[in-house]
Parts: C-alpha cells; sequence; structure tokens
C-alpha cells in the first residue's frame, strides 16, 4: 500500500491517481471524511489525520511501503515559518516511529538552502528533518508551478494585462502540478537504496513574457506583462487575506528567484516532464473567469 500525503491538492491528487491507475493500493491522507468520500468512491482507502498529529499519521504510515508526503501551505496561520516547522518535525517524528521503508518528499528547487529563499525555506526544514530518519528517501524539487499563474489570469482575461513579481523576459524552470504528482507516483514505484534527489523541470523553461503570449494564443487577445517589483508582493498578498510574516516571505522568494539564487543543485541531471505552458493555460482559462488578484 501507498500513504498519499495532500490527495486535496494538485500534486497528492495526481499521485494518487497515478498509482490507483496502475492498480495499486491507496491510502489518501486528509483532514475530514467527507474529504475522503471521493477517494473511496475511486477505490482508495482513507486515513483522516491532521499531519500534526504524528502519533497518528505514523500508524497509517505502518502499513504502507511507500508515502509520498510534504509540507502544505498554511496562509491562515500568523506565524507561518513556525507553524510549517511543527508539521515538518510532525513527518519526521512519524516516519521514524513507523519505520516505513520509502518516503517520497515534495521539495523545491533551492531546497539545499537554508535561507534567503523565502516560502521554499519550508522545504529545507522538511528535507533536515527527514533525511537522518527516513530508511530510504527521495526528494523531490521542484520548480515554479505553472498554477500559480492562476491568480493572474482574470487580470488576463479582462484587461489584457498579467501582473508578475518575476522578470518579464527573464526564463525559469515552470511544472505543471500534475507532473510532479506522477513523477511523485514513478518515484514510489522504483525506490531507491539510501537516499536521492531528484530535480524537475518542464519541458522547456519560460518567462512571464512566454505566458503572456500562451495566454494571448488562448484568449485571441493581446496580453502582457505588468512587471512589478518583488516587494511589490507584500502589499498584493497582504490584500488577498495572507499574513504578512508570509507576504514578506513570498518576496524574498520571487527576489531570490529573480537573481538566481534560487536554482537547480544539479542542473545538469534534471528530469524533464511532459506538460506544456500552453496545454495547462488552456485548461486553467477554461474554468477560470473572475480572478484577478497579482501574482
Amino acid at each position: 500500500m501507498f500513504v498519499i500525503a495532500g490527495a486535496t491538492g494538485h500534486t497528492g491528487k495526481a499521485a494518487a491517481e497515478a498509482l490507483l491507475a496502475k492498480n495499486k493500493e491507496v491510502m489518501v491522507i486528509v483532514r475530514s471524511e467527507e474529504k475522503g468520500a471521493p477517494w473511496l468512491a475511486k477505490g482508495a482507502k482513507v486515513g483522516v489525520t491532521e499531519l500534526e498529529d504524528s502519533e497518528k499519521l505514523a500508524g497509517f504510515l505502518a502499513r504502507a511501503e511507500g508515502a509520498y508526503l510534504l509540507v502544505p501551505p498554511n496562509f491562515s496561520n500568523p506565524d507561518y515559518l513556525g507553524n510549517q516547522r511543527k508539521v515538518a518535525e510532525s513527518l519526521a517524528k512519524a516516519v521514524s516511529e513507523s519505520m516505513i521503508p520509502h518516503v517520497v518528499l515534495l521539495s523545491s528547487i533551492g531546497g539545499q538552502l537554508s535561507s534567503g529563499t523565502g516560502l521554499i525555506v519550508v522545504t529545507h526544514y522538511a528535507e533536515t528533518e527527514l533525511k537522518p530518519v527516513a530508511k530510504n528517501l527521495t526528494i523531490l524539487r521542484a520548480p515554479f508551478f505553472l498554477e500559480n499563474w492562476e491568480m493572474g489570469l482574470g487580470a488576463a482575461r479582462k484587461d489584457e494585462v498579467l501582473p508578475s513579481f518575476l522578470i518579464a523576459n527573464r526564463k525559469i524552470p515552470m511544472i505543471a502540478t500534475r507532473d510532479i504528482g506522477r513523477a511523485a507516483a514513478n518515484a514510489l514505484l522504483d525506490p531507491p537504496v539510501g537516499q536521492r534527489i531528484i530535480e524537475l523541470a518542464g519541458p522547456s523553461e519560460y518567462s512571464p513574457t512566454d505566458i503572456a503570449n500562451a495566454a494571448s494564443a488562448v484568449l485571441k487577445r493581446n496580453v502582457t506583462v505588468q512587471e512589478l517589483p518583488p516587494d511589490a508582493a507584500v502589499t498584493a498578498f497582504s490584500k488577498m487575506g495572507i499574513p504578512a510574516q508570509a507576504a514578506r516571505l513570498a518576496a524574498e522568494m520571487y527576489a531570490g528567484i529573480n537573481s538566481g539564487y534560487i536554482s537547480y543543485e544539479n542542473a545538469a541531471t534534471v528530469q524533464r516532464e511532459s506538460t506544456t505552458e500552453l496545454e495547462l493555460l488552456r485548461q486553467l482559462l477554461a474554468g477560470n473567469k473572475t480572478q484577478s488578484a497579482a501574482l
């Protein structure tokens, strides 16, 4: 059996569905029975717990041959870093107590860095906590999510402008979250002996201008990038109800990406996935009618 955390989010959902499609036994970890009901209908087992409950999580992991774990964002807590560190510690305790044979951990490019990465530093916490306790560990370091652009697509549709805190013409690695989930499922089915790091990428690097051009092609309008300084993310995120600490961390993350500080540890071995920006934007725009918050 494989245990999948984050099944109500993008990557966990894709990982669980990929394993179920291969007729593997899957247990998804959710916060409530209500959230688990759709998964029961798909043939999965359901484990109801908070990731902060290490004892209950360990009980589920003890029955599994592998697990996909992550520290999901929680922007409702004013002490963002403190809360995320507690989740990472809980995951590590559950892994240690359960003696699970293999863990796949969602991390990020820049996860090897201990500071200056903003929101990404949470993945460094998780890597640091799990490395000493996991019997076998796969660390998936993913780049910027293509789905992050969804927040700006309302403005693209309405005003032909795509707000961005990233440099308009600078290409960076981006990836669709479903590709991350599929990579996680594949890693679970092919466990290492010891530890390995898999750094992921999409089929190509993209700039915000590339994303705007893809949006233009889908919308049949001339969408252009509105380049904003990273510090402007503090105000934008605060207007979205995100607490001050997390908003400041978001600004630091964008600055780190723009400067090139946040990057792969070993770019020569990056594993490329298949979903293109145009393919994903077609889907996002089909379901996006009103969102207009800046990305």
